[in-house]
């Protein structure tokens, strides 16, 4: 089989998927591992040695990328964690294929870091414990989005054992970031700081045997409320600092409520509720018997795609100084504080080159079509396409309850997406290497 050639016979794809299904429970075992290496957003490394380690052995090259936690001067950064909550020295993780050099033709992404598990009690098993049942594997990030990794191991895996020389002069990166869950700037710094960037990127969420191309707004407030404090006695006579954030939110979700019909996006026709307001937590007071005098929310917004980050901050902080002002019961105005995610809505054209040759391949694997949609969330793709004008899309396996108890991924959908991958990649690079022919031939010819 020749290194240039398109690997479309079916001999090929026959060999290829056969490879395939004797790596997944090799598969299996890197997710279980990266499972039970709790990676909660400031303590993600142990989670990319693991990874680092496995593609190593697949023979690619491996490289760490200092990443720096704290304030980031960049308009399109979100606002960092308190760097006491994170531990020092901490490093992003490139792998590259042998014939990569600076610019790199695709780019498989993925989010090591995942969302805490305060609630261990209430999971079927353990969180940060790998449990494989009823054709799924449970734990904390299995679905968002450790699952991911194991597709792009799975599928590069699968291209190196049926064509071991074929990365020789090819240029692919598999790229694990930290931060996606709560700022972006992973990714941000990757690009920045280290000028890791491809003509096409595969971020690889799950995507439920589709292929996300777009998603909303996300921006993430803080916001404090002050009430009067009292004895529980006289409690009755005025509302507490939890009664009026509840009366911000009540507001909040009412105006988002409306979004869609005073700025409405014909690309999220399937999102029930795009815009959603979410409480995230709400800490308040200081002594059961005293009415507390403070309150704060950590609230998340949903916004639409023509908006700005500060538009969004704007409109927010408009809302709540309507509710707010001239309510004798607020006896101050809440401070309203950014706090993580500034997040600006994206969309790839449905019939962008990437999505339709991805689409191709997961028909071509799959026998089903790939429905192109946009979500009422964000990920990683959207620096790519916003800030660094490169195509990116969303696809993987198929996660349940993600950021819930009992998180879980399909393990079948693994391999299916895996399968669909691989075969992108061996076609995206036959395209180039086409490409390299004919501006050869005209180049003799002339």
């Amino acid at each position: 089989m020749s290194n240039t050639s398109p690997f479309t016979p079916a001999d090929s794809l026959a060999a290829l998927d056969h490879a395939i299904a004797a790596r997944a429970t090799e598969a299996l075992s890197l997710l279980a591992r990266l499972v039970e290496a709790p990676s909660v957003v400031g303590r993600e490394q142990a989670a990319l040695l693991i990874f680092e380690s496995a593609c190593g052995g697949l023979g690619l090259q491996t490289r760490r990328l200092p990443f720096s936690s704290g304030p980031v001067d960049d308009r399109r950064a979100g606002v960092a964690p308190d760097t006491s909550l994170v531990t020092p020295n901490r490093f992003q993780v490139l792998a590259t294929t042998a014939g990569s050099s600076d610019h790199l033709t695709l780019l498989l992404n993925g989010h090591m870091d995942v969302v805490p598990a305060e609630t261990p009690d209430m999971w079927t098993t353990a969180p940060f414990t790998a449990a494989q049942r009823d054709g799924r594997l449970y734990g904390r990030g299995a679905g968002d989005m450790k699952a991911g990794f194991a597709v792009g191991y799975l599928a590069l895996a699968g291209v190196l054992d049926t064509s071991p020389q074929f990365f020789d002069d090819r240029s692919l990166g598999f790229l694990a970031v930290i931060e996606e869950e709560c700022t972006g700037n992973g990714t941000l710094s990757s690009i920045v700081d280290h000028g890791v960037i491809a003509d096409q990127v595969i971020v690889l969420e799950p995507s439920d045997g589709g292929i996300m191309i777009g998603g909303v707004g996300v921006l993430w407030m803080d916001v404090d409320v002050v009430a009067r404090s009292s004895h529980a006695f006289s409690a009755h006579q005025s509302p507490n600092a939890i009664d009026l954030a509840l009366r911000v939110v009540r507001g909040l979700e009412q105006w988002a409520h409306h979004l869609l019909e005073t700025d409405p996006d014909s690309s999220l026709t399937e999102a029930d509720s795009p815009y959603n307001v979410n409480v995230g937590r709400l800490t308040a007071g200081d002594w059961t018997s005293t009415s507390p005098s403070t309150a704060r929310l950590s609230v998340r917004c949903g916004y639409p795609r023509s908006w700005s980050a500060d538009r969004a901050e704007g409109e927010v902080r408009a809302v709540i100084a309507r509710i707010t002002i001239g309510d004798a019961d607020f006896p101050q105005a809440p401070l309203v504080r950014p706090s993580g995610l500034r997040a600006e809505g994206y969309a790839l054209g449905s019939d962008h080159p990437l999505v339709r040759g991805l689409a191709a391949a997961h028909l071509d694997a799959l026998g089903s079509a790939a429905n192109a949609f946009s979500l009422g969330s964000t990920t990683d793709a959207r620096i790519y396409v916003n800030d660094f004008a490169t195509p990116a899309v969303c696809y993987g396996a198929t996660a349940h309850d993600m950021h819930g108890i009992d998180e879980s991924v399909d393990l079948a959908s693994i391999t299916s997406a895996a399968r669909a991958l691989a075969r992108f990649i061996l076609t995206r690079f036959a395209a180039d290497a086409s490409r390299d022919s004919i501006a050869a031939d005209v180049g003799a010819a002339c």
